[in-house]
């Protein structure tokens, strides 16, 4: 069973632009949908993991508002950020599904059994993970893999009895 999903940011929960103001502050568009499926992911029962290789004010913002329980941000080695979060979490690699988007994902991609991409993602990364989505970063693929889960994990019944 997945208690786990682990979310690259850029490319993935974001479209990957990055737009700065004059004042060079740093802004992102993250979809509503996206955010809805990571609450009824952590509604039922769930836990949810960032680990980005980007530091932001933003995005640790955007966890704190969606309730992640881990936030790893400027991360070099994603595997073995998701490695500390399994060690803190006390779960194993059968429980952890993963979403990336770029050739930095493929080290924790490649270590689970559903790793999925954004259809917009690199080739690479398409040709090594279990599904590769219809929707693009940032544009709903994240909310269709946690669809595609919930479906998986045959959860859709206790989902309508607490959004009913």
């Amino acid at each position: 069973m997945i208690k786990l999903i682990v979310l690259d940011v850029d490319g993935t929960l974001s479209d990957g632009s990055l737009i700065y103001s004059n004042e060079g502050v740093e802004m992102k568009a993250f979809n509503v949908k996206d955010g809805l499926g990571i609450a009824m992911w952590i509604k039922l029962g769930g836990e949810v993991a960032i680990i980005t290789g980007r530091k932001s004010k933003l995005v640790e913002n955007r966890a704190r508002e969606l309730r992640i329980t881990y936030l790893k941000q400027g991360v070099s080695d994603k595997a073995k950020a998701l490695e500390e979060i399994l060690k803190e979490a006390n779960l194993s690699l059968k429980e952890v599904a993963i979403i990336g988007d770029d050739l930095n994902d493929l080290s924790m991609l490649k270590l689970v059994k559903y790793s999925f991409a954004p259809s917009d993602a690199v080739k690479e990364v398409k040709r090594n993970v279990h599904k590769v989505l219809k929707h693009k970063g940032g544009k709903g693929a994240v909310r269709e893999m946690i669809d595609d889960l919930i479906k998986k994990e045959k959860l859709q019944v206790k989902l309508y009895e607490i959004f009913a």
